[in-house]
């Protein structure tokens, strides 16, 4: 099956963050309003082939099937652990896999991976090729460049003389970070630019969207989809065909699903979930003092006991 081909002009995505959009994250995403896929936090491939690394890739991989269409990101930067990774997430039974060519995280790109493969096109291009040759449907996501942002089409060209499936574009360079405003006018220059060099490969934009209408005038200029990232914590309902204002309860319903899902699959320790806890408690009265007393609790149980006391 085209993976790719059977969604139509407009699809969403939830993007892929690091120490985000791990299971539990997905489902609560899913529970309050579905995008059209979700994608994995990154793994690691050089974790993955390793004995001792590959217990922690298998759980950064776990997914449930109400989740698909999903589909699994990978990062590194040896071909050949590409190729192999690839392998084992078609046998996982992975949609399909994207390539990381675009986080910034300053340890990643020190070691060749995300962003940094911006600077070795020539590894890049052996990446996409060994990752093809497992059979999954096969995308990049990436950045518009390194360090200036005139890169962007030499470094797109690259990848799409490669044919991927799909490219998604964060719509900034690695040193810009998410610092600047997204470059919007690049838009329609790098839709000519797909269409001449590989009309097939769906082309996906990223960066500053809050909803998918957002986007929507791209899509009418020849965008396939649209990613949606941050504006997920702004709003958890993002993905909902029409806007509409949501309660607290709901909100807060979120949440202890949210805790729920985290305590099932034993996510990690319990203080990385406290980044999550704005998501829920926001623009309604009483919300800084209510957050202020869930960074300092220590367990599930106390956030659980919070909250059902509002």
């Amino acid at each position: 099956m085209d993976f790719w081909g059977q969604f139509k002009p407009g699809f969403s995505i939830l993007a892929p963050m690091e120490g985000v959009t791990d299971i539990a994250f997905r489902q609560v995403v899913a529970k309050a309003a579905r995008p059209d896929i979700f994608y994995t936090e990154f793994t690691n491939v050089n974790s993955y082939v390793s004995e001792k690394g590959r217990p922690n890739a298998l759980e950064r991989l776990k997914y449930e099937q109400e989740e698909k269409p999903l589909v699994a990101q990978i990062w590194g930067t040896q071909p050949d652990m590409f190729l192999e990774t690839a392998q084992a997430l078609k046998k996982l039974g992975f949609d399909a896999v994207d390539i990381n060519m675009g986080c910034p995280d300053r340890h990643v790109v020190a070691m060749g991976g995300g962003s940094g493969l911006i600077r070795t096109p020539a590894r890049a291009v052996e990446i996409i090729r060994s990752t093809k040759m497992a059979g999954l449907p096969t995308s990049v996501k990436t950045r518009l460049g390194y360090t200036y942002v005139e890169e962007w089409h030499d470094w797109l060209s690259i990848i799409l003389n490669e044919s991927p499936d799909a490219l998604t574009v964060h719509l900034r360079t690695k040193k810009e970070m998410s610092k600047v405003a997204a470059h919007y006018e690049l838009i329609p220059e790098i839709i000519a630019l797909r269409n001449e060099l590989s009309s097939k490969t769906k082309l996906i934009i990223n960066g500053d969207f809050d909803r998918p209408s957002d986007a929507q005038k791209y899509i009418e200029q020849g965008v396939d989809g649209v990613m949606i990232g941050r504006g997920v914590f702004r709003n958890p309902f993002c993905f909902e065909k029409e806007p509409r204002e949501y309660s607290r309860e709901e909100l807060l319903d979120l949440m202890r699903t949210h805790l729920d899902l985290y305590e099932k699959y034993g996510l990690q320790s319990y203080d990385p979930l406290k980044h999550f806890y704005k998501i829920y408690i926001n623009n309604f009265p009483g919300a800084s003092e209510i957050r202020a007393k869930l960074m300092e609790t220590k367990s599930i149980a106390e956030a659980r006991a919070i909250i059902d006391n509002l």
